[in-house]
């Protein structure tokens, strides 16, 4: 089951710290909802571990990340995959793109379009279920991603 989602969020700081906080793998961790392990493997990648609950189906993903596309500090292209075991597989990538943000503030705007694939039994949950759960983790990600740039 293919899903596609894309937004924007207006963040504090500026670019270069942004970029730099979406690089660092304990930012990240903190900001993944439900990521209970997060290990950078390499410069571009990662190595995560993420719990998420779809309705009555909860799950521990175990997957890689690679960053690919990496244009400092403008932005870059995320790709994964991950397996729940019995619960399925999930894969896809995303493109993060940064900008000044429009404003006279000196903040970042942090565009981002999303691409993903679930399969097994969390795909027979039905896609209304699915891209609800998405649009919630995208937004609890870019709130906690938020406040841990503006630390």
């Amino acid at each position: 089951m293919a899903m596609t989602m894309k937004g924007e969020v207006a963040l504090s700081a500026d670019r270069a710290t942004v970029w730099e906080k979406l690089n660092d793998p304990e930012i990240l961790k903190a900001s993944i909802p439900g990521c209970k392990d997060l290990e950078k493997l390499g410069d571009s990648a990662f190595r995560a571990t993420v719990k998420i609950k779809v309705g009555p189906v909860s799950a521990l993903f175990k997957g890689s990340v690679e960053l690919t596309d990496i244009d400092p500090p403008n932005g870059y292209r995320i790709v994964g995959q991950g397996e729940g075991g019995i619960a399925g597989f999930a894969k896809g990538g995303a493109r993060v793109d940064l900008s000044d943000a429009p404003d006279a503030a000196g903040g970042c705007l942090l565009r981002y379009e999303v691409e993903a694939d679930v399969g097994g039994k969390i795909a027979q949950l039905g896609s209304r279920l699915i891209n609800g759960v998405a649009s919630k983790t995208a937004e609890q990600f870019f709130a906690n991603f938020a406040v841990a740039v503006s630390k």
